[in-house]
């Protein structure tokens, strides 16, 4: 696509559009030459080079799903539940990442009204509902069929004249941007004359620059160049323009694991989920299904119509066996398409899969490891919420929640796919106790899922408990400065206060919590804990069991603000749900 202007440029050219301030004009008295190079407003040199000037709207796809207009910063949208102020192209990219954050087609953008769009000739219009955006976008055609040219650019200033065969009187233009030619031509007649000051430079998309001399020139290089690149103008956001070069060197790099899987729009995941593919350099490709049972193919990439394609050919893997558009080679994904019913998603598994061993060994023996989610078919175990890991010399391993701890075995192995695996046995918490291929392997973050299964655990690592950040001790002793109450709690919006009055929360050294309903009751224990997670956002994590009201508290929660008489919190988890909690000081 086409560079678009500078915005804070555009918005003071916008304001002058038809004034022409930065044009240089002159008007000579001459009379016209009969060999010299003109063209009529309305013809169709004049509109071909009207169409390479024209104003490129598909960069901001993602947003109004036109290419024939843009809109103007700022603007608010609405993506996924989450309200985002767009002020620059970089404000797409985070629309990109909502939407590639879950591997579904059900995404959801809403456009806070009214808006104002930039249009291809450069006009303005403002638009203040979505059936005024959908009737405009109605009369664009798509799919490269759009007016504007993008394979090829007018390299300024470029000198213009007109002619006016009434009073032979001659104006002088000098333009110094698409802006100011576009707009130029919007105000001529149909009948006005126009001549072009030669030698004119173009640059091409790719880099490469064509000098012109006459008008003849002009439009053949237009012409030439016009189907020349792939403009774009789909509303594939997440087509990223990468080469067959680019994806061939992706696929032999590393393994891949199959994470999802439609075929003539059923899906396929459950029998396909984790099975390994290992592309080669010499066109063979080996996949390896869960039980480690080998199948071999054949692979191949070609590009047709700007696009990249990948063939797969197997004698037993019929749902693969088909020519596949690349649409996505980014965040560690490969996206294959074929039409609209066919679909298989790949992650890269560079480091979970024929690595050594020792690097995970050293990984998890450098630090503790703290839970921060189990699930054991398909039910989170949320009492293990906050526990700490401790992977020790000689294959023993702790698990503890402040004084209560259990001991057990570890080891790093490789299954038959060659995948690594963390075998567990710790025979007083069966919950742990499994062999986790690993899923995600980061240096403060591990995730491992037994394929096929609802089987998932994910830990969070902290060396030194956290004690070496700022942060995390000041928190940790104002929570233990007093007995807190809860002031505030909303579950999915419902206020449920009221069921925690009763209730006084002390926050006690080596991560202890004591409640209390009384002077004389019972004390209720359970365990809290405070740290810097991998998304350098400060938590809390409070296990307060699974038995309600307070196994409702039993989460990780986002500190959202914290003093010495206030700690306001919102639920981290990966629900996304609307819940807070907000203790007092009593």
């Amino acid at each position: 696509m086409k560079k678009f202007l500078n915005y804070a440029l555009f918005t003071g050219l916008l304001a002058t559009a038809l004034a022409f301030t930065s044009c240089q004009k002159e008007k000579y008295d001459v009379q016209p030459q009969e060999d010299q190079e003109t063209m009529m407003a309305s013809s169709a040199s004049a509109k071909l080079l009207e169409r390479t000037v024209s104003n490129d709207g598909s960069w901001d796809n993602i947003v109004d799903g036109s290419s024939c207009f843009d809109i103007r910063f700022p603007y608010t949208v609405d993506v996924n539940g989450v309200e985002i102020t767009i002020d620059s192209i970089d404000d797409l990219a985070v629309i990109e990442g909502i939407f590639d954050a879950i591997d579904t087609d059900d995404d959801l953008l809403d456009i806070i009204f009214p808006i104002t769009i930039t249009m291809g000739d450069y006009t303005e219009v403002t638009i203040n509902s979505t059936e005024d955006l959908r009737k405009i976008s109605d009369e664009c055609v798509e799919g490269g069929g759009d007016d504007d040219i993008e394979c090829i650019d007018v390299v300024y200033p470029v000198k213009l004249y007109t002619f006016d065969t009434s009073n032979s009187i001659l104006d002088d233009y000098t333009i110094n941007s698409d802006f100011e030619l576009r707009r130029f031509m919007a105000g001529l007649g149909e009948n006005d004359i126009i001549s072009i000051d030669f030698p004119v430079t173009f640059k091409l998309y790719d880099g490469s620059e064509v000098v012109v001399n006459t008008l003849a020139e002009l439009v053949a290089t237009i012409e030439g160049a016009k189907d020349m690149c792939d403009e774009d103008d789909d509303n594939d956001y997440n087509d990223d323009d990468f080469t067959k070069e680019r994806l061939d060197n992706l696929l032999v790099a590393c393994p891949w694991l199959i994470h999802e899987v439609k075929r003539i729009d059923r899906p396929q995941t459950d029998q396909y989920i984790d099975y390994v593919m290992n592309f080669k350099e010499d066109g063979t490709v080996k996949v390896y299904d869960r039980q480690g049972n080998m199948l071999d193919g054949t692979w191949s990439t070609r590009v047709s119509e700007h696009r990249v394609l990948l063939k797969l050919e197997f004698d037993q893997l019929v749902d693969f066996t088909l020519e596949w558009y690349v649409y996505d080679i980014g965040n560690g994904k490969i996206k294959l398409y074929a039409g609209e019913n066919n679909k298989i998603i790949m992650h890269k598994g560079c480091d979970i899969i024929n690595d050594d061993p020792n690097t995970l060994r050293g990984i998890l023996k450098e630090c503790g490891w703290i839970i921060k989610k189990v699930k054991v078919n398909d039910v989170e175990v949320r009492r293990l919420l906050g526990y700490e890991f401790k992977f020790m010399a000689e294959g023993v391993v702790t698990l503890s929640s402040g004084d209560v701890v259990s001991e057990g075995s570890w080891e790093i192995t490789t299954n038959e796919q060659g995948r690594l695996v963390m075998a567990i046995t710790m025979g007083q918490e069966p919950g742990v106790s499994f062999e986790w291929p690993l899923k995600d392997l980061r240096n403060d973050r591990l995730k491992f899922e037994i394929p096929g299964t609802d089987y998932e655990l994910v830990l969070q690592r902290v060396c030194d408990d956290n004690n070496d950040d700022g942060d995390v001790p000041e928190i940790r002793n104002i929570m233990m400065g007093g007995d807190w109450m809860v002031a505030k709690y909303k579950d999915d919006g419902v206020d449920e206060t009221e069921n925690y009055a009763p209730y006084t929360f002390s926050f006690r050294p080596e991560h202890l919590i004591s409640i209390t309903t009384g002077e004389t009751d019972p004390v209720i224990p359970g365990s809290w804990r405070v740290l810097r997670n991998s998304d350098n956002d400060l938590m809390v994590y409070l296990n307060l069991g699974d038995q309600d009201p307070l196994g409702e508290l039993t989460d990780d929660w986002d500190i959202v603000s914290i003093s010495n008489d206030r700690i306001e919190l919102k639920d981290g988890g990966d629900d996304h749900s609307d819940d807070t909690l907000v203790f007092e000081k009593k």
